[in-house]
């Protein structure tokens, strides 16, 4: 679970990147995180994972405060960021094993799960490769693999599907579905509606800083009375109402 409580960030101490949010993301569901560029999705993510610091409110990880007991926060998260692109000197075999003894995975069991994420993701032949000899989709699967090599409770996900190839992308969706159904958690944003229509169990839509929406598609459509539109369809004309 994720809890923020009347959380907001302010750049340049007048701009509200992130303002009295408040969201809950429950264990055991797939939540989507949408919004136009700008609208503040990547500022909570960070904030959530400690890496920037929220000027007031209460962020939560299973339990746990970010600010407070950041490691042991941490410790509850893997991580996929907006970009691939580093620890690009590492071959890929360099970086599991860095991943793994940052959050003390025993030998045994890190042997067992890159071996078991190498041929899930079909990155078993290129573990010898540097990263930075990757394409693109290679350093996403790569970045995944090490978020998930410690088996932690709650996924955050920062546009995790960009860049992989068909296969690898429904082997991740798989695997988002299988956690959330074993009780925990995946947080994740994503600019393809598309998937997070089909994905998702929630949604919540923010801009400018505000959540505009936050429920599952049905209540989306009740509450704009638009029964059998497509969830682009609403997140635009909900974005567009709050522009105007």
């Amino acid at each position: 679970m994720i809890e923020l409580t009347n959380v907001t960030k302010t750049y340049n101490g007048k701009n509200n990147a992130v303002e009295d949010l408040n969201l809950t993301i429950n264990s055991g569901e797939i939540f989507g995180f949408l919004g136009p560029n700008g609208a503040g999705k990547s500022t909570t993510i960070k904030m959530i994972m400690g890496i920037i610091k929220n000027d007031s409110g209460c962020i939560k990880v299973d339990g746990v405060d970010i600010n407070e007991k950041p490691l042991e926060a941490k410790s509850k998260i893997g991580y996929v960021p907006d970009s691939p692109d580093m620890f690009l000197r590492l071959k890929g075999i360099e970086y599991l094993n860095f991943m793994s003894d940052i959050y003390d995975v025993e030998t045994s069991v890190r042997q067992k799960r890159i071996e078991e994420l190498s041929k899930y993701f079909d990155m078993e032949s290129a573990l010898s490769d540097k990263i930075q000899s990757y394409s693109h989709g290679m350093r996403q699967k790569i970045i995944v693999m090490g978020a998930l090599i410690h088996d932690p409770s709650v996924w955050i996900l920062d546009e995790p599907l960009t860049g992989l190839d068909p296969k690898a992308a429904y082997n991740l969706k798989e695997m988002m579905r299988r956690h959330a159904d074993s009780g925990k958690t995946v947080f994740f944003s994503t600019h393809v509606l598309e998937v997070a229509e089909k994905v998702c169990d929630r949604i919540a839509i923010i801009n400018k800083g505000k959540i505009l929406f936050c429920g599952t598609i049905t209540e989306m459509k009740d509450s704009l009375k638009e029964q059998g539109s497509s969830l682009e369809k609403m997140f635009l004309e909900l974005v567009e109402d709050e522009n105007k």
